[in-house]
C-alpha cells in the first residue's frame, strides 16, 4: 500500500499553520525525562483540528461549496464543524449513541448538524448523507488527508525536542500514530515511536500481532472510558504502524483514570481519559517503554465535567 510522505505532512503544516495551535512541550515536575505535547490546548480541544483543517484545505473548490460529512464519537466532528464553519461550508456529524453529551453539545454549538445512530451504523449513516447531499465524506481517521495533518504534531515535537528518543502516542483508529510515526521515522529513526490503547479496547494491539484487521465488538470496546480510541484500525492506517510503530503497549482503566487526575492536579492541565493513555503508559508501564527522553502526546481535554472532579479528587 502506498503510504503518506514526509512531503506531504510539511505540506500539511503549511496549510494548517494560520488556525492550529502550535502546541509547546511542557516538561513534567515528577518525571525528568518526561514531556508533555498538550493537544487539549488547541481551540476545540484536540489534535483532531490538525486533519480537519488540512482535509478541507485540499478540496477543490467545487466540492467544497458541497459542504462535508463525518462520523465521530465527539472530537473529530468538533474539529470538522469548526473548519467547516471557518471555510463557510456546511458540515453533518453522525454521532454513535453513548457518546459524552459534552461533546455532542459542542459540535451543536459549532454549528453542524448532528445525528445520533447506534455505533455500528456510524459509516452507513455518513456514506449516505454524501451520496445524498454529494458532501464531501472527511473520515476521522482512514484518510490520508488526515494522517498528514495529524502527522504535523511529530514535526514540531522533533523540532522542540531534536534528541527525543521516545514518542508515546495513543492508538485508536490509527490516523495519529500513523501520522506522527511518519515524521518521526523520516526525520529521526532511532526514536522509538510506541503506541498506547486501553486494554478494554486493544483491537491495534491484536491486528499488529496478527499482521491483519483484527476487529473487536463495539459491546467490548464500549467499556472503556477512553470514548475517543473506541475505533478499530483501517487497512490504510495498519499498514503505516505494521511499517513504522515500534511497539504498542496497552493501559487498565484504573491506570488511565489516574493519569487524567494526575495530569490535573500536577500539570494543571485538563485531559479526557483518552488524551492520558500516554501519559498512563510512562506513568505505570515504565518496565514495557524504551529507555530515554520521552514525548507523551496527550490527544485531548474535552472531559464531563462530573468525571474530571472525580477523577482529580480520586
Amino acid at each position: 500500500m502506498d503510504l503518506v510522505p514526509i512531503d506531504d505532512i510539511r505540506a500539511a503544516a503549511a496549510d494548517i499553520a494560520p488556525t492550529v495551535l502550535r502546541t509547546p512541550l511542557l516538561r513534567t515536575r515528577w518525571d525528568d525525562g518526561l514531556w508533555l505535547k498538550p493537544e487539549n490546548l488547541q481551540p476545540v480541544g484536540s489534535f483532531k483540528l490538525r486533519g480537519a483543517i488540512h482535509a478541507i484545505a485540499r478540496l477543490d473548490p467545487a466540492r467544497r461549496e458541497r459542504g462535508v460529512v463525518t462520523h465521530s464519537s465527539g472530537n473529530h466532528g468538533q474539529a470538522l464543524a469548526y473548519a467547516a464553519r471557518a471555510a463557510g461550508i456546511s458540515c453533518t456529524v453522525v454521532v454513535p449513541e453513548g457518546a459524552p453529551e459534552v461533546k455532542i453539545a459542542q459540535i451543536r454549538a459549532l454549528g453542524a448538524t448532528v445525528l445520533l445512530v447506534p455505533p455500528a451504523r456510524r459509516l452507513a449513516e455518513a456514506q449516505r448523507v454524501a451520496a445524498e447531499t454529494g458532501a464531501e465524506l472527511v473520515p476521522p481517521f482512514d484518510d490520508r488527508r488526515i494522517i498528514a495533518g495529524q502527522g504535523t504534531i511529530g514535526l514540531e515535537i522533533l523540532d522542540d525536542l531534536p534528541g527525543v528518543e521516545v514518542v508515546l502516542v495513543p492508538v485508536g483508529g490509527g490516523g495519529l500514530s500513523s501520522g506522527v510515526a511518519t515524521a518521526v521515522k523520516a526525520l529521526r529513526l532511532s526514536t522509538a515511536v510506541i503506541g498506547v490503547e486501553p486494554l478494554l479496547a486493544a483491537d491495534a494491539r491484536d491486528s499488529l500481532a496478527a499482521g491483519r484487521l483484527v476487529g473487536w465488538d463495539v459491546a467490548l470496546t464500549y467499556r472503556t472510558c477512553a470514548d475517543g480510541l473506541r475505533a478499530g484500525l483501517s487497512e490504510l492506517t495498519l499498514a503505516h504502524l505494521r511499517e513504522r510503530l515500534d511497539g504498542i503497549v496497552t493501559v487498565t482503566e484504573e491506570e488511565i483514570r489516574a493519569a487524567v487526575g494526575r495530569l490535573a492536579r500536577d500539570a494543571r492541565l485538563v485531559v479526557e481519559p483518552s488524551g492520558a493513555v500516554a501519559a498512563a503508559a510512562r506513568l505505570f508501564r515504565p518496565d514495557e517503554l524504551p529507555a530515554g527522553r520521552t514525548v507523551a502526546v496527550l490527544t485531548g481535554g474535552n472531559v464531563d465535567p462530573a468525571l474530571l472532579a472525580d477523577l482529580v479528587t480520586a
